[in-house]
């Protein structure tokens, strides 16, 4: 017989994974995510708030636990809550800069942070396997921003657009670390209303300081980013924090590198996006992903 409380992890991080594959695609159909990529990542985490907080309201046990929050638990959250919208804010302006391919692999690059500050802070110990997959990825992560920096101006990938899908990798990682920190001892639901609400105001003000709109978007917009809230958002970020109690830091990160493989082939064979990654692209993000498995090689889940 199946042990189904050591096989829920796997089944979480499966569904997670499937969900935020789609989050780059629904992105890119939104017709202002361009000019106004604030206003998505603001919208993306309003709606997602807004889904998370009948869990808050309808269960008296979450609503204690949030109120009675110790003063470091709260700043971590804050922290981890300003961490998150910066996150938004990069990947998703640079889905406006960059390919699908690109943005989405060097943003899950982040176990190249999570790896190293697992191992000398949270005491999860790196293999050589684990170091040799790091310097890997990072050689990867080289040709694959460089080599298309050289090709001509017009292409799908530029500079910028790299450099922000990395931040927004840094930003991911750190987001996982504090994740991981906190859901010792927070409450998935409670962690998810405090940090995306945190992660929503942060993302209200740079819109205003932006002068990104916060209204007059059309319906099929706001539909598009209330599904991706749903998908992305709950049955993805929300079920991977779930994980986060039962998984060590540089595994949960590892394993979302299926978002890079089903974004990318998404983008490919959708005809309203069309975008076939550059060679560069390619053999740079599969020297990625290689040196990103080898990080996370013979590690194991972890129950508690």
């Amino acid at each position: 017989m199946i042990d189904l409380k050591i096989n829920k992890p796997y089944i979480a991080l499966l569904i997670s994974i499937t969900s935020v594959s789609t989050a780059a695609i629904l992105i890119k159909t939104v017709s202002f995510h361009e000019q106004f990529p604030l206003s998505v990542a603001f919208y993306r985490l309003l709606f997602t708030t807004i889904l998370v907080f009948p869990f808050v309201i309808f269960r008296k046990k979450i609503r204690q636990e949030i109120l009675k929050l110790s003063k470091e638990s709260i700043i971590i959250m804050l922290f981890i809550g300003l961490i998150l919208a910066a996150h938004f804010a990069f990947w998703i302006s640079s889905l406006g800069r960059t390919s699908v391919a690109s943005s989405v692999i060097l943003v899950t690059a982040h176990p190249l942070l999570v790896g190293p500050v697992s191992h000398y802070f949270l005491k999860e110990k790196l293999s050589k396997a684990n170091t040799i997959g790091i310097l890997i990825s990072v050689i990867g992560v080289i040709i694959l921003v460089y080599g298309n920096n050289s090709i001509s101006m017009g292409a799908l990938d530029t500079l910028e657009g790299n450099i922000l899908a990395i931040l927004g990798g840094i930003a991911a990682g750190l987001y996982i670390l504090g994740g991981r920190k906190i859901r010792k001892s927070v409450s998935v639901w409670s962690y998810a209303f405090v940090v995306y609400a945190i992660a929503t105001i942060v993302l209200f003000f740079l819109c205003i300081i932006s002068n990104s709109p916060i209204n007059g978007i059309t319906i099929k917009d706001y539909s598009l980013i209330f599904i991706m809230a749903i998908f992305a958002g709950i049955l993805g970020h929300t079920l991977y924090n779930w994980s986060l109690e039962f998984v060590r830091a540089s595994i949960a990160s590892v394993v979302l590198l299926g978002e890079p493989i089903g974004s990318s082939i998404l983008a490919y064979v959708l005809p309203w996006i069309s975008q076939t990654p550059s060679n560069y692209t390619i053999i740079g993000g599969a020297i990625i992903l290689t040196g990103i498995y080898l990080t996370a090689k013979n590690n194991k889940i972890k129950i508690t």
